[in-house]
Parts: C-alpha cells; structure tokens; sequence
C-alpha cells in the first residue's frame, strides 16, 4: 500500500466500518458535529486589551487609513529629488528638525534638507528620505553622494489599509496578531461572542481526586483536572464541575440541571453497553438525541454527540487517553463551530515513523508522537509508543501531538509517511 496521499479531509481510512458494529469514520463525526450545531446567540463589546483569545461576532473594520500620513521609515534626512541637479555630489542645509509625533513646519524646495526621525511626518515637498548612515554631516549642511529614488524610505499614507476597511472578519480567534490588527485600524473595543458555557460530568464511583485517600479498588480521577485544563481559556465559562452519579436516576437529576445552565455538556464514562453505563438512557429519558454513539477509531471508540434540553452534550470514553485524544479530535471541533469560530484548529502534516508500526485493521488508531527531527531527506521524524492503551495518560507528556494510522493498515515500516496532528498549547 502507498501512504503518499495528499492530505484532503480530516479523515486517514477510519471511515471504514467496524465489522462487529456500525461505526462513523472521523469525517463523518465531524461533518455531524458541523451540521447539527447552531452557533450561540449573544454579543457583548470589550476592550481591546481584555480580548486575547474571543472569537469576534462582527467584522472589525480600520477606524481610518493607515498610516495616517506620510512618514519616514527610518532615521535620516528628507529632501526633494527634484532639486538635486546633475551627477552630485550636493550640500544641501538642514532647515528643520522634526521627530516623531511633531508635525513638519517649513516646506522643503531647492537644496535644502529635514532632520528627520522613524515615524514622523515628511515635510511637504520632501519625496525621499536618505538615511543618516549615507549623509556627511558638517555642521547644518549635509553632502549627498548618491541620487536618492523618490518614494526612498517613505511609508506612504494608506499603504497598510484604507479608512473603513474589513481587517478582520467574524469568527476570528484574538491573539497577540490579531489584537495588532485591530490596533494598527484605531479600533479600541470590539464585538466579541459571549462565553461558551460549559459543564463538565465525571462518571465513575472508583475514581477519586489526586492525592487524596482511596482503596485499592479505586484509581486517581485524570479526567477531571485534564479537561478542566483544557477547558480553563477565555472564551469558555466553566460553570459546572461536577462527579456524577453512578446511577440512571440519579444521572437524569444532574443531566437536566446542568442543561439547564450550560450550552454545553461535557461527560466522560458511562456510554458504553455495560450494565453500569446510564449516561446515554439518562439522555433518552430526557427527551435527548444522539447523533451519533462509536466512531471507528482507536483509542475513543464510544465517543458520542447530541443534544439534550437545548444543550449540545459530547460523551467522551473514561480512560484518561481515549478522554483527551477524543476531546483533541471532537470537542475543540464543537467547541469552535458553537462559537462561530473560523479557521480554527490545527492543520495536519505528513511524518515518517521512526519504528514499525503493528496494529489491527479496522479503526483508525491515534498515538501520542514527540518529533524527534528529520531524516537524511529532510522529512520530519516521529518517535511514539509501540502499543496504544488508552487508559496510560502518562503517554501525553512528552509529546508533541498526534499520529493518524490509517484503519485498514496492519503493518507499516519504520520510514513509513503518516499524518500528524499537533497540539495547541502545552
């Protein structure tokens, strides 16, 4: 089999079906996830300085051109091409001097110079600036060896954006980029989406929080502060976080309240077919729908998505890897298409392996990679687990992001090209 395909879709092969059940391929997922999810209702304006990381809900337009003005890009002298006569050399005197922020007070004509500074206004009839390091300065006259072009060193007023002019545009994730933008416009404060409103259910009566007292029938609870991590950011409130119950009754309680207060629920165990798994028929008994319940990959097959009392709700698997994996792959995806984000998340990239590769066909299989630098071809090298266990979160420190094998793969050598998704953040 060859492996060197364009990257065209989100998908790697998983869209194959699982012989033993019907299971939706990554693109299907997500296609479902696009389609049945409604961007929140809600615009609030702020300053620009509180923006980092909103999702803007209007299109920011430059309050007016810019630059404002003719300016000089660089410390030197502004003079008038046109009267600089012959082959040179010429002397010319220095007039005026006029640093940033001041405005040019004498127009310049004939053989005659400004002292001027990076960002103040040209002088009117000044149409290059010569910088200083190309100047012989004797007292106030300079000699100018070489004809300067017009336009030399000069930004000209407009060049970076027209008044009124669409800089950014709806959907837009702030960061430090973006915020420039919107302060190069003289834009101050910006139509923002209001916070995401997210609760988070942690299922499982074994699970207890890190460093406390357990038995030794319980295990430390990873998921809790591993999502709320990744749920901590700023256009997200966090409003709920809470241990559900291990019960359907009780379960249907706490489902129906959170709903009742999020755009989002986010739960982790308990959809699977086991007798102890309530959180799907709790879901039922409140009028819910699932889109979809199991996905054709590995680790995360479970995972699931629909609604309930006008929440969206994701069902991620409880194992911490399979949690985490699926909430990379799944929940930023919903997560952005319920806050009309655009262009958002992590584009793939191709790898090679940097060992073989054994698994079983049938399900796209996601390992936790670290690239580890390039091969003698220049192509970037991965370095990964031998074996994939969803429950080993351990596997998540080091790396660096995450490598797609594709579903009908059983075997791949080491050198094989895979695709490879990195995380954001740390």
């Amino acid at each position: 089999m060859t492996l060197l395909h364009p990257i065209a879709t989100h998908g790697c092969g998983c869209d194959r079906r699982d012989t033993a059940r019907p299971l939706l391929g990554i693109d299907d997922a997500l296609a479902l996830i696009t389609d049945r999810t409604t961007v929140i209702e809600g615009v609030e304006e702020i300053s620009l300085g509180t923006s980092m990381g909103r999702i803007l809900a209007a299109p920011v337009r430059s309050d007016c051109m810019n630059p404002p003005f003719d300016n000089a890009a660089m410390d030197g002298y502004a003079v008038a091409t046109s009267a600089l006569r012959g082959d040179g050399p010429w002397t010319l005197n220095v007039a005026e001097r006029v640093p940033a922020g001041k405005p040019a007070l004498l127009p310049l004509s004939g053989l005659v110079a400004a002292r001027i500074f990076t960002g103040a206004p040209v002088p009117s009839g000044a149409d290059a600036v010569v910088m200083q390091e190309d100047v012989h300065l004797t007292g106030a006259t300079i000699r100018i060896s070489r004809r300067p072009a017009p336009g030399l060193n000069i930004r000209r007023a407009g060049s970076e954006m027209a008044a009124g002019a669409i800089v950014l545009e709806p959907g837009h994730r702030l960061g430090p980029r973006g915020i420039a933008t919107c302060a190069a416009a003289g834009v101050g404060c910006i139509d923002i989406r209001r916070r995401l409103r997210v609760a988070l259910l942690v299922t499982g009566d074994e699970v207890r929080q890190a460093g406390a007292g357990r038995t030794e029938a319980q295990i430390w609870d990873v998921n809790t502060p591993m999502l709320t991590a990744e749920l901590t950011q700023p256009g997200i409130d966090l409003v709920a976080v809470e241990q559900g119950f291990d019960s359907r009754h009780g379960l249907i309680f706490q489902l129906a309240k959170l709903a009742g207060i999020a755009d989002l629920v986010i739960t982790t165990g308990g959809i699977s077919a086991g007798e102890e798994d309530h959180v799907k028929p709790a879901l039922h008994a409140l009028g819910g729908e699932i889109l979809f319940s199991g996905v054709a990959v590995k680790p995360g097959k479970p995972v699931s998505f629909g609604h309930a009392r006008g929440a969206s709700w994701l069902g991620l698997p409880g194992n911490p890897l399979a949690a985490f994996i699926t909430w990379q792959l799944f929940g930023k995806a919903l997560v952005r298409a319920m806050t009309g984000e655009t262009g958002g998340g992590t584009r793939r990239r191709h790898v090679v392996t940097a060992r073989d590769i054994i698994k079983k066909a049938g399900r796209c299989e996601l390992r936790p990679a670290i690239c580890t630098g390039f091969d003698v071809q220049g192509r970037e090298v991965v370095r990964f687990e031998p074996e994939t266990h969803s429950s080993r979160a351990s596997s998540l420190s080091g790396a660096s992001g995450l490598i797609f094998v594709p579903a009908d793969a059983e075997h791949l050598p080491a050198g094989a090209l895979v695709e490879f998704q990195p995380f954001c953040g740390t």
